[in-house]
Parts: C-alpha cells; sequence; structure tokens
C-alpha cells in the first residue's frame, strides 16, 4: 500500500463515529429481517422496499425509545428498596414490554397507513423480538478485536 493511501486509511478525522455506524448496521439488519416477515408472513406487508427502508427507519428509533423505557424501569426496579416498589417496577416492566408493540403497531399505521401492515400484536412480537436478537447477533459477529491468524 501505497504512505499517502496508508495514511488517509489510519487517519481518525476519516473513520465514523461508533455509535452512527452500529445504527445504520442496525437500520440495514432491521431492512433485511423486516423483508424476510413480508416475504413469509402474509399479514406482514410493505408496499415497496422503499417503505421497507423508511419501516426500518421508524422501528429503528421507536425500538431505541422504547429499550430506553426498559432500561430506565430496570433500573427503578433495581432500586426499589420495599416490595411495593417492587411490584410497583414490575407492573410497569410489564406494561413498557406489552404496550411497546401496540406503540409500535400505531406508528407504522400512523406514518404509513394502508401502505405497511405488520400484522396484528402476535407478528410484531415475533418481528420485534427477531429485529432485536439479530441486532445482538450482527453487533456480536462485529465487535472486536479478532484474534490474528
Amino acid at each position: 500500500m501505497e504512505p499517502h493511501v496508508a495514511a488517509a486509511v489510519e487517519d481518525p478525522a476519516d473513520q465514523v463515529e461508533p455509535r452512527y455506524a452500529a445504527a445504520i448496521v442496525d437500520v440495514f439488519v432491521y431492512v433485511v429481517v423486516l423483508n424476510l416477515f413480508v416475504e413469509y408472513l402474509p399479514k406482514v406487508i410493505s408496499e415497496t422496499f422503499t417503505l421497507s427502508l423508511l419501516t426500518a427507519i421508524l422501528l429503528k428509533g421507536v425500538l431505541e425509545i422504547v429499550v430506553a423505557a426498559k432500561n430506565w424501569v430496570k433500573a427503578r426496579f433495581r432500586a426499589a428498596s420495599t416490595p411495593a416498589g417492587k411490584v410497583v417496577a414490575a407492573v410497569m416492566l410489564w406494561a413498557v414490554l406489552f404496550g411497546s408493540k401496540f406503540l409500535v403497531l400505531e406508528v407504522v399505521a400512523l406514518v404509513f397507513g394502508d401502505r405497511v401492515s405488520l400484522g396484528g400484536f402476535f407478528s410484531v412480537t415475533a418481528l420485534i423480538l427477531a429485529l432485536l436478537l439479530s441486532r445482538a447477533a450482527v453487533r456480536r459477529l462485529l465487535r472486536g478485536p479478532y484474534p490474528r491468524a
């Protein structure tokens, strides 16, 4: 490799912020998973690839909010010192996890109307689980450092 090319590759100013790179990879993973659901589950509909891409971006945003809410409630659960506090936090956690499916369905319906449908409660639950598990698997795959051969 020529010296000026090597210097350009190693310049930290040319590198992408890791959070942005992870978000972009997440969206790509979501597009793949969403389109597999569109192909194999008749209730999950997206009229075009562009709508699938836009839906994946929307899902990324909504799921980030849901995960942040879940983590906040989990922290409240751990911090609760009384049995009543633990029960309230557990009910809140259940509400976030259960209600997030309806939130996703409503936001997608609001933004895209009939052009995108994620099915019902059970199909969107399976979709969300597949999205989060796929995202975790890809992040684990891309995480370094890698052993040298």
